[in-house]
């Protein structure tokens, strides 16, 4: 995926393997940053009794898709790698977003300092 920050908006852009695995038919997402209530780099927490509808589930090796929880709609794309960026958000139709990417660290201060 890329991630672009544009005027007020974070832009992610997918692959098509990542559409294939989240079924996800948008490949191009753009979330105004004043919907982004915050950005954090850490392990998100999750629980036993999510709903995949639709996505993908391989254990220790990918989460992918919309997943119901006790917080809401989520959108995941995570892999094992472990490098988190969750979005949290507010008037979107999902109220977090999981993704991993290599620069997750860099990624959550680009997008906290714009908030």
């Amino acid at each position: 995926m890329i991630l672009t920050l544009l005027d007020d908006k974070l832009r992610i852009e997918w692959e098509w393997w990542e559409q294939l695995w989240g079924i996800n038919f948008e490949k191009v997402w753009d979330i105004p940053l004043s919907h982004i209530q915050d950005a954090t780099a850490d392990r998100p927490s999750f629980c036993w009794w999510e709903i995949r509808a639709p996505g993908t589930f391989v254990p220790a090796l990918i989460k992918a898709g919309t997943y119901y929880t006790e917080r809401g709609k989520e959108f995941w794309y995570a892999t094992n790698n472990g490098n988190f960026l969750v979005l949290e958000l507010r008037e979107e139709e999902f109220v977090r977003i999981v993704l991993t990417l290599e620069e997750h660290e860099l990624w959550k201060s680009r997008i906290t300092e714009r908030l």
